[in-house]
């Protein structure tokens, strides 16, 4: 029996890790090969139809003489073709496919081809994609919520209250706004039922959030002096090392939340930060902020905050609401009537 054998299960989660890893790179090279001839078929393409005059149904006929030479192989159809001439026309210079955009399977790069036009924007989606690694449809989600108008756009004081590099990084892992779609409110939702609500969807809170957010808790209590106080939301940051507070505010920012969420970044240092930790970092996410009043009061905090608006777009009326079937009901509708 295999638990009577000496150091059989590490050596089996070992050689599992292997092929993890050789799998892995396997698909890393394939992928890589097919998109340099993705690219050097779709040029083709474009350099006879500069110099020979190839019209739109060439490439009918050049897709069905493929497939009759090729007949088991994927992807040469007249669609296909044309999404390799784009591709080729996008990146006219192969050498990024070797550095960047190989990172990426060949459906990440027809999404981005037909979705984000500018390349600047696109190369930016591809960075983002490889480095948090999105699914196809969670590029979709992120380029039609705008991901790239938002990233980075939090009105902060990172740039007086942290160092270089991390200045710029944490600027770059905040955004403005933030979108909450996933949550289903009433048009009379307070504070708490935002934050319940994060909560109960964590996975796309933290999807909205970014690559990097690890969550803490909800209502996470500190005793300062004898005296309770809670943190709406704590997270801890694994590439900034450093514990982030969200307080959230569904009404327009006013300027005295920034100092009550500079004694929470106080109490935080003192309490739960260790030496390994960088100096924790606040957020104020509110339902709507004017910029110069939310500047003028960041402008003399000594503490490293943002403040960010959100956005539900998604929210029922009371009387709506309260006509919607609950998770029981739906769930007893299911089940049908008991034999």
């Amino acid at each position: 029996m295999t638990h009577l054998l000496p150091n059989y299960s590490s050596v089996l989660e070992e050689l599992k890790r292997e092929i993890r890893t050789v799998r892995l790179k396997a698909a890393m090279a394939a992928n890589s090969e097919l998109l340099q001839l993705y690219w050097k078929m779709g040029n083709q393409i474009l350099a006879q139809e500069g110099r020979e005059g190839w019209g739109a149904k060439v490439i009918d006929r050049l897709s069905a003489d493929l497939r009759q030479a090729f007949p088991d192989m994927q992807g040469i159809s007249p669609r296909n073709l044309r999404y390799m001439k784009t591709f080729a026309q996008a990146y006219p210079d192969p050498a990024i496919l070797q550095v960047l955009l190989a990172k990426l399977p060949w459906y990440h790069h027809i999404t981005l081809l037909d979705k984000v036009k500018p390349h600047e924007e696109r190369l930016f989606y591809v960075h983002e994609a490889i480095s948090n690694g999105w699914s196809r449809d969670g590029l979709v989600l992120q380029i039609e919520s705008g991901y790239y108008q938002r990233k980075g756009k939090v009105l902060s004081n990172f740039d007086r209250t942290l160092p270089n590099p991390q200045s710029d990084l944490a600027r770059q892992t905040f955004k403005d706004p933030y979108l909450f779609d996933f949550l289903t409110l009433s048009d009379k939702y307070q504070e708490k039922d935002v934050e319940n609500g994060l909560v109960k969807h964590i996975t796309e809170f933290l999807l909205e959030l970014g690559a990097g957010f690890a969550y803490v808790g909800k209502q996470v209590r500190l005793e300062v002096s004898g005296r309770d106080f809670f943190l709406d939301l704590l997270f801890y940051h694994l590439k900034l090392r450093s514990y982030v507070i969200i307080e959230l505010k569904t009404v327009e920012f006013e300027p005295e939340f920034v100092g009550k969420l500079s004694f929470y970044l106080s109490a935080v240092d003192d309490l739960l930060r260790t030496a390994h930790d960088q100096p924790s970092i606040g957020l104020l996410i509110c339902k709507s902020k004017d910029s110069v009043i939310a500047e003028y009061a960041l402008r003399d905090s000594h503490k490293p905050m943002g403040i960010a608006e959100f956005r539900i777009n998604q929210i029922l009326p009371d009387n709506l609401k309260d006509s919607l079937p609950t998770i029981a009901q739906l769930e007893e509708q299911l089940r049908g009537p008991e034999k």
